[in-house]
């Protein structure tokens, strides 16, 4: 019975795919301020979440899609610029971009890479709707600035569960870019 329940949590919380490592710099509750490595996506533009087939391009992408026929691991977060329209990316795997990540043969879809950079962070589970993201969105801009904490850059959203998981299961969060000269601060 353990290890049916195992099997359920893991496959509902996404642990099982790879997500890109981070250091933790502070953490108060669900906020935190993390460090991130360099990071290679592979992202297209999405104009209404969840019906224009930004995802499925993506995941065509990973299936073999791409200039080597290279099938490629899910990873998780998928990323979102925006939480109604905007980019949607998926984080490319360190083995792949170790030996190169293959040229996508949709011209809707680009490889980007994103340089090391220092976030805050809100974490919150439920629903990924539009809705629900603007409301984290709207706490993790609040406690930044409370803390006068200067930020630049987009909101990005970060979903690691697939839709069947339960909203109480859901790991979603909310990032924004902190400004350089924030760099040494905590």
């Amino acid at each position: 019975m353990i290890s049916l329940l195992s099997t359920l949590f893991t496959g509902c919380t996404g642990t099982k795919y790879e997500s890109p490592d981070y250091s933790v710099i502070s953490s108060e509750g669900a906020f935190e301020i993390r460090d991130y490595p360099q990071l290679t996506l592979v992202t297209t533009p999405m104009q209404r979440r969840g019906e224009d087939g930004a995802f499925m391009k993506l995941f065509r992408f990973i299936q073999g899609r791409n200039e080597s026929s290279e099938k490629i691991a899910m990873t998780t977060p998928v990323l979102m610029t925006g939480s109604r329209s905007g980019m949607m990316s998926f984080i490319l795997p360190k083995k792949v971009v170790e030996h190169g990540a293959p040229t996508p043969s949709n011209p809707d879809l680009k490889l980007a890479v994103t340089p090391p950079s220092r976030y805050a962070c809100y974490r919150f589970s439920g629903s990924d709707n539009p809705e629900a993201s603007e409301a984290a969105a709207k706490k993790l801009l609040a406690w930044i600035s409370s803390r006068k904490i200067p930020s630049s850059g987009t909101l990005l959203f970060a979903y690691y569960n697939p839709p069947w998981t339960p909203g109480f299961l859901r790991r979603n969060e909310v990032l924004v870019k902190l400004a350089p000269s924030d760099s040494a601060r905590p």
